[in-house]
């Protein structure tokens, strides 16, 4: 299965953090229960991994870019994916992972349980904490070069933000 790595994941890949919580783009956690918290003053999203092949993926919460149907999804129940995107007009470029070899060994852990064996990227594995994806203003206006899998925060809707490639979709809880 190929990917494209988050630059998030390479970052802490590369220099070998684990620690129980990370702040990226600000100086510090600014609540106990989060693992992963992104500043709220940049007009950035996280982008999922690319993934060709959802075989393999069992463990449910896995967030995806599935680029057979360019969609973003979620394992909800193992082997049911819930799609994210609704629109079908997604697009992506594969060009950057043409050729290239997936590392199986690239992971980065975030939380109490370093030695934690679940299979991905980027792990968050406290059992008690969660990751607050970034929050922007409007994205859909203020995200200027969006990539496909984006995924933030409207803080203005206050709804969770999807790009598939081509347009916005938004969850209200």
């Amino acid at each position: 299965m190929k990917k494209q790595l988050l630059p998030i994941a390479i970052l802490l890949a590369v220099t070998g953090t684990v620690k129980s919580q990370i702040a990226i783009g600000k100086p510090t956690i600014t609540n106990t229960s989060v693992s992963l918290e992104f500043a709220d003053t940049e007009n950035r999203g996280l982008i999922l991994p690319y993934v060709e092949t959802k075989t393999g993926i069992t463990n449910n919460g896995t967030l995806i870019y599935d680029t057979t149907d360019y969609k973003v999804k979620y394992l909800k129940d193992t082997g049911t994916w819930t799609d994210l995107s609704v629109d079908n007009t997604g697009t992506a470029s594969l060009l950057p992972q043409i050729g290239k070899t997936e590392s199986t060994t690239a992971k980065s852990v975030i939380g109490s349980a370093a030695t934690d064996t679940t299979p991905g990227i980027l792990i968050l594995s406290d059992p008690n904490k969660a990751m607050i994806l970034p929050k922007v203003a409007s994205p859909h206006l203020n995200i200027i070069d969006p990539a496909p899998g984006m995924m933030a925060y409207d803080t203005v809707k206050r709804q969770l933000a999807v790009y598939n490639g081509k347009v916005w979709t938004f969850w209200k809880p």
